[in-house]
């Protein structure tokens, strides 16, 4: 008898899945160093979470950092409040070197910024000092939690790379519109090559105003690829 495999079992990597890069020294140095599991997540978090910003200085903001439920539930331990635990970690990765922080002071108080410890992470806090660049007021958009990896996977994966507007304009979709429809809302993109989120999302609009059944929804949506070729959904 086969053995039943776990829910909880991790399904596999896609063929297609987007990239996280990792220098090679964190293999070679700081892994060996590292002896703790919440210092251990966040740095790795670090990494991918500035691999998704496409700025010239990518950070993470603590502010945002709060919002993540799934890397607070990550870091926490039995009877640990989450916010600590994502404190003592980023102290920990700090002390040891592989962040770096600054505090931006705002209008409405003062906020933590990290940066990886590289060329680029060392310029923006030197430009920080210097007052010379200051890392945006509206913190990045909340990093993808489990149900918007989906979203945002299928956006890199069609579309092209993300940018903070569209970043947020998808989170918006994935809490508005059901997961099934957005992939195949992806899908019928695709399938007419027109690789646009504003086309998809007249799609979903629709579906969600009309009802999203058979023959009905197919004639429609071929009005909005129509619509869409004249220009009405251009970004």
């Amino acid at each position: 008898m086969k053995t039943p495999v776990p829910t909880d079992t991790f399904p596999g990597f896609e063929r297609r899945s987007s990239v996280t890069p990792i220098p090679e020294k964190f293999f070679t140095l700081l892994l060996p160093q590292i002896d703790h599991l919440g210092e251990l997540k966040v740095t790795l978090y670090a990494f991918w979470a500035m691999a998704q910003q496409q700025i010239q200085y990518p950070y993470l903001c603590r502010r945002n950092m709060l919002t993540d439920e799934i890397l607070l539930q990550s870091l926490v331990q039995p009877g640990e409040d989450s916010i600590a635990a994502l404190d003592d970690a980023l102290h920990r990765a700090v002390k040891r070197g592989t962040l770096l922080h600054s505090i931006t002071d705002h209008k409405t108080g003062k906020d933590d910024y990290y940066f990886i410890n590289s060329t680029r992470g060392q310029q923006a806090v030197d430009a920080i000092e210097n007052g010379t660049w200051q890392p945006a007021f509206e913190p990045q958009p909340s990093l993808p939690t489990s149900q918007r990896l989906n979203i945002f996977l299928l956006y890199e994966q069609n579309i092209g790379p993300l940018t903070p507007m569209i970043a947020e304009r998808l989170k918006d979709a994935e809490q508005e519109y059901p997961a099934q429809w957005v992939e195949e809302a992806f899908q019928i993109a695709v399938d007419n090559n027109v690789r646009k989120w504003s086309y998809i999302e007249a799609i979903l609009k629709d579906w969600q105003d009309r009802g999203k059944n058979g023959r009905e929804h197919h004639r429609r949506t071929q009005k909005t690829e129509q619509d869409y070729r004249k220009g009405w959904f251009d970004e």
